[in-house]
């Protein structure tokens, strides 16, 4: 399936800061979906679409507009996973400095909802693989 979003021309860039436990299972979530991932935010009525290069968020009313995107994500400046990753709000349309007030907060909700659907319904168990033992070759089969 492929879906094709528009954008406006920009009309404003903001540094931001996003939280190392958003940042880290949204990047976890989309190793494991592939190349995007498509993250709803029922209770903003918006969907999010991840990438390695980008998060874009689009509102339900508006589905191929974007309105807002996260960009150039900096991880590599942490000093450890737990610190914020520094990157740029971009606004595309005249509400994306109203609807930031609520998403990092709901987006990270979604994200956390979508992760406990996958995680798996049984624990997981450590098999022990033992090596067989190697059949004695000094012995005479005769005897």
């Amino acid at each position: 399936m492929e879906e094709h979003f528009y954008r406006e021309d920009e009309i404003a860039r903001k540094p931001g800061f996003l939280p190392a436990d958003t940042y880290n299972l949204a990047h976890t979530l989309l190793s494991r979906a592939g190349k995007c991932l498509f993250v709803p935010i029922r209770s903003l009525q918006y969907m999010a679409v991840l990438d390695a290069e980008e998060f874009i968020f689009v509102d339900s009313q508006n589905k191929a507009w974007v309105e807002l995107a996260w960009q150039r994500f900096r991880p590599q400046t942490r000093d450890s996973l737990d610190e914020p990753v520094p990157f740029e709000v971009v606004h595309y349309l005249p509400q994306a400095a109203e609807t930031m007030k609520r998403l990092p907060g709901e987006f990270h909700q979604a994200l956390q909802l979508l992760a406990s659907r996958q995680m798996p319904g049984t624990p997981a168990t450590v098999l022990s693989l033992h090596p067989k033992p190697k059949p004695d070759s000094g012995e005479d089969a005769s005897s």
